[in-house]
C-alpha cells in the first residue's frame, strides 16, 4: 500500500498569531521584529508580500518598500504555544507527527485513512480544525512521500491544498526545476545546472555514476530526488536521536568589550541550560563556552569535571572559569554556553548539607517559574534583563528537551 503523507506548513505563521491576537493588525501590512537595532524581518504578514517585502529584510529596506508597513515586536511564547496547540491537533489523526520547525510538520496519516477517509479529507479535518481552534490558516501537500509532501505544500499558499497520488509522479517532475526541491539551495542548482540538468526529469535520467563523481555519496540521493522518490520515514519527536548536548547562545543588541555585560548574558544562558537539564532529567559533566566577534570568528573552550552537574549557577561558573581569564581579541557578538557528556539524572539524594540545600532552592525556584513562567524568580544580576526575546532556534520542539521556555 502506498504511504500517505502529510506536509503541513503554517501561513506566515508569526505574523499570522499577531494578528489573531490583535484585531486591529488584521488585514493590514505588518511585519514581526526583534527588539534589537539589529533586528531584521523575521516574518511578513502577506498583505506586506503584496508590496515586496520579504523575510530578511532591514527594516529601513521594509519601509521603502512599504512606506505603512506596521512593525510588531515578536513574542515568542505566543508562537510556542500556538505550535503546541497546532501539533496537538495533529496528534488527534496521527501518532506519527515530525516536527519539522515551529510551523511545519510531516505527518504519516496512511494507517488513518481507515478512521478519517482519505489523505485529502484528513487535511481538510485539519486545516478546518486549525482555522476554528487556533484562528490561523496553512498549507498542506498530500503525497506519498516526505520530499512530495513538502513539494506539494508549497504549490498553493496561502491556504492551500495540493495532493499529488503516486500515479501523476513522473508527469508532475518531469518539468519542475531541481531547484523547487527541499535540500537544493542555489549552490547545488548553478552546480547542476553547469552539468545540463535543470528540472527533475532531467536529474532523475542522469547518469548515476556520473553524479557520483561529481557530487560523492549525495549522487545517487539526486537522481532519485529527480525521479520523486524518498523512503525517509516520518520519525515523532519521541524518537528522535539522544540529545548529545543542551545549550543557549544569544546575538548582543551590540557588539561590546565590557566582560561584567558579558558575564550576566552567560549567567542568563546558563540558567535557561540548566532549566532545561532539569526539566529532562539530564546531567553533564562538559561546559563549553563560545564567543563570536564582532569579525564572525568564533573561539570555543570546554572543561570537564567529575562530577556532573545541571544547576544553572553551577554551569554558570563553570563557564567562568573559561572566560575570566580569557583577553577577548575584539567585541564580541555572540555569546554561549552548552552542557554536553549528558547521563539521566538518578535524583540521588547527596550526602552534603550544602548541596542539599542548594537543590532544594534550585527545586523551589523551578515550581515558580513553571508556574508563573521563565525568571518569574531569578538572581538579582538578571533582574535588568529576565524578559531578554530569544530567537527561535531551527531545533525548536515542543516536547523534549529542544522545547525552550520563552
Amino acid at each position: 500500500m502506498s504511504r500517505v503523507i502529510l506536509h503541513i506548513d503554517m501561513n506566515a505563521f508569526f505574523a499570522s498569531v499577531e494578528q489573531v491576537a490583535n484585531p486591529k493588525l488584521r488585514g493590514k501590512p505588518i511585519v514581526v521584529v526583534g527588539a534589537s537595532h539589529r533586528t531584521v524581518i523575521t516574518t511578513a504578514s502577506y498583505e506586506a508580500r503584496a508590496f515586496g517585502v520579504k523575510t530578511g529584510m532591514t527594516v529601513p529596506e521594509a519601509k521603502k518598500a512599504c512606506p505603512h508597513v506596521i512593525l510588531v515586536i515578536g513574542d515568542n511564547r505566543k508562537y510556542t504555544t500556538a505550535s503546541t496547540r497546532i501539533m496537538g491537533i495533529f496528534g488527534r489523526y496521527t501518532p506519527l507527527v515530525e516536527v519539522f520547525s515551529i510551523d511545519e510538520a510531516f505527518l504519516d496519516v496512511t494507517h488513518s485513512c481507515l478512521l478519517f477517509g482519505t489523505g485529502e479529507e484528513i487535511a481538510r479535518r485539519i486545516k478546518a480544525d486549525i482555522k476554528r481552534e487556533v484562528g490561523l490558516t496553512c498549507s498542506v501537500g498530500v503525497a506519498p512521500n516526505k520530499l512530495l509532501a513538502k513539494l506539494a505544500s508549497d504549490m498553493q499558499k496561502p491556504d492551500g491544498l495540493t495532493v499529488i497520488p503516486p500515479e501523476r509522479v513522473s508527469e508532475v517532475m518531469e518539468t519542475l526545476p531541481a531547484s523547487e526541491l527541499c535540500g537544493i539551495g542555489p549552490g547545488l542548482t548553478a552546480s547542476l545546472a553547469a552539468l545540463g540538468i535543470k528540472t527533475c526529469g532531467q536529474l532523475g535520467r542522469f547518469s548515476a555514476s556520473a553524479l557520483r563523481t561529481r557530487f560523492g555519496i549525495i549522487g545517487e540521493r539526486l537522481r532519485l530526488m529527480g525521479m520523486g522518490v524518498d523512503d525517509s520515514l516520518v520519525s515523532p519527536s519521541d524518537e528522535e536521536d539522544e540529545a548529545k548536548s543542551v545549550g543557549h547562545s544569544m546575538t548582543l543588541t551590540r557588539d561590546t568589550g565590557d566582560k561584567d555585560e558579558l558575564s550576566a548574558h552567560l549567567l542568563h544562558l546558563s540558567e535557561k541550560v540548566g532549566r532545561r537539564m532539569r526539566r529532562n532529567n539530564y546531567l553533564g559533566d562538559t561546559v563549553t563556552l563560545t564567543i563570536r566577534y564582532a569579525d564572525f570568528r568564533t573561539f570555543s573552550q570546554s572543561m570537564r569535571f567529575k562530577k556532573p552537574i545541571n544547576d544553572g549557577m553551577a554551569i554558570f561558573l563553570s563557564a567562568m572559569k573559561l572566560f575570566t581569564p580569557l583577553r577577548l581579541a575584539m567585541k564580541v557578538r555572540l555569546v554561549g554556553v552548552s552542557v554536553s557528556g549528558l547521563v539521566c539524572d538518578p535524583m540521588q539524594v547527596s550526602l552534603f548539607a550544602e548541596d542539599r540545600k542548594r537543590a532544594a532552592v534550585t527545586e523551589a525556584m523551578d515550581m515558580v517559574n513553571d508556574r508563573y513562567g521563565e525568571f518569574t524568580v531569578t538572581w538579582g544580576t538578571l533582574l535588568s534583563r529576565y524578559n531578554h526575546k530569544d530567537v527561535i532556534a531551527p531545533a525548536w520542539r515542543p516536547t523534549g528537551v529542544k522545547r525552550v521556555e520563552y
